[in-house]
C-alpha cells in the first residue's frame, strides 16, 4: 500500500504517494493531465517491493497546497524547479525520473537541463519535446492530434468539461483508465480552482516554440500505437535526440493511458531499465 505524505518546498506543500524504504533507490514519478499521483498506484507497489523509494507527487496545481493563480506560474521552468525542490527535500543527489503525458514533458526538460541529477529517464507517451514541437508545426497528422491543446486554452473550457456531471471530462479517460480512478480524478477537478490550475499548464506553454536539446542520460521511451494524442512521427524521431543509451518500446493496441491500461508491461520495462543502469 502506498503511503500518503506531504512534501514541503519553497513553492508550497505537495501531496504525494510513496512506497518502499526511504533509504532505497529514489524514483520520482510524474503524472499527466487530467490525472494525479494515483495513476502510478501499480508502479508504486512494485517499485516499493523492489527496494526502491518511489515518490509520486500531485504536481503543481493538482496539489491544493501548490496552486498559484497566475498562468505564468505554470511555465515549464517552474515545473522543472518543482522536481528539483522535491529531490532536495529528500536529499537526493541523483534519482530516476519517470513521467507520463505532461509529466513526461517535465521529465524530458529536467533531464535535458540537469543531467547530473537524473540517473535514468523513463518517458511514457509524450516524445522528446524537440521533435514533438517540430511535428506539431510540420506534420499534418500531429497537428490535428494536438488541436485539443488550443481548445484547452480557452477561458470556457472549464465550464464545458464540467457541464452535465463532468460528461466531457469523463470522456477524456476512455478507453483505458479504470472507473475508480476516473471517479477520483473527476472529484478532484470539481474542487474550486483545480481544473483551471491543471489547464494553466497548456495556457503557459506551447511545445512548438520550445527546444530543450539532446538527452545524455540513459532513456527509455514507451509509446503506444492507439494513442490519439501522439502520432508516430515524433515518437520515431525521438531516437535522434537522445545521445545516451536509448531504448524505444512500442506497445500495440494500447491507448494513451499506458500506466493504467498496461501497468504490468510498463512496470516490467521500467524495472529492466533501472536494473540495466545501476550507476
Amino acid at each position: 500500500m502506498a503511503e500518503y505524505i506531504q512534501i514541503p518546498t519553497p513553492a508550497g506543500k505537495f501531496d504525494a504517494l510513496t512506497a518502499g524504504p526511504e533509504g532505497g533507490r529514489p524514483v520520482l514519478l510524474l503524472h499527466g493531465f487530467p490525472e494525479a499521483a494515483v495513476q502510478w498506484s501499480e508502479q508504486l507497489s512494485v517499485l516499493g517491493g523492489a527496494e526502491c523509494f518511489a515518490v509520486a507527487p500531485d504536481q503543481r496545481g493538482y496539489s491544493p497546497g501548490v496552486r498559484p493563480e497566475q498562468v505564468a506560474d505554470y511555465r515549464l521552468e517552474e515545473l522543472v524547479d518543482d522536481v528539483l525542490a522535491i529531490a532536495e527535500h529528500f536529499g537526493w543527489q541523483r534519482f530516476d525520473l519517470v513521467g507520463h503525458d505532461w509529466g513526461a514533458a517535465v521529465a524530458w526538460a529536467t533531464a535535458a537541463e540537469h543531467p547530473d541529477r537524473v540517473r535514468t529517464l523513463t518517458a511514457v507517451s509524450v516524445p522528446h519535446l524537440d521533435p514533438f514541437g517540430e511535428a506539431m508545426r510540420t506534420d499534418e497528422d500531429q497537428h490535428q492530434r494536438s488541436a485539443y491543446m488550443q481548445a484547452y486554452r480557452s477561458s470556457t473550457t472549464e465550464k464545458a468539461l464540467l457541464a452535465d456531471h463532468s460528461k466531457k471530462l469523463r470522456q477524456i479517460y476512455y478507453p483505458g483508465v479504470p472507473q475508480h480512478h476516473v471517479d477520483d480524478y473527476v472529484q478532484r477537478f470539481t474542487e474550486p480552482g483545480a481544473l483551471t490550475a491543471a489547464l494553466n499548464w497548456y495556457r503557459a506553454h506551447r511545445f512548438e516554440n520550445h527546444k530543450i536539446g539532446p538527452i545524455t542520460v540513459p532513456t527509455l521511451y514507451v509509446w503506444s500505437t492507439e494513442d490519439v494524442a501522439i502520432g508516430s512521427t515524433a515518437a520515431l524521431a525521438t531516437a535522434e535526440h537522445v545521445t545516451g543509451p536509448y531504448r524505444f518500446e512500442m506497445l500495440e493496441e494500447v491507448s494513451h493511458w499506458i500506466p493504467e491500461e498496461a501497468p504490468e508491461t510498463l512496470t516490467r520495462l521500467l524495472l529492466q531499465h533501472l536494473v540495466a543502469h545501476q550507476d
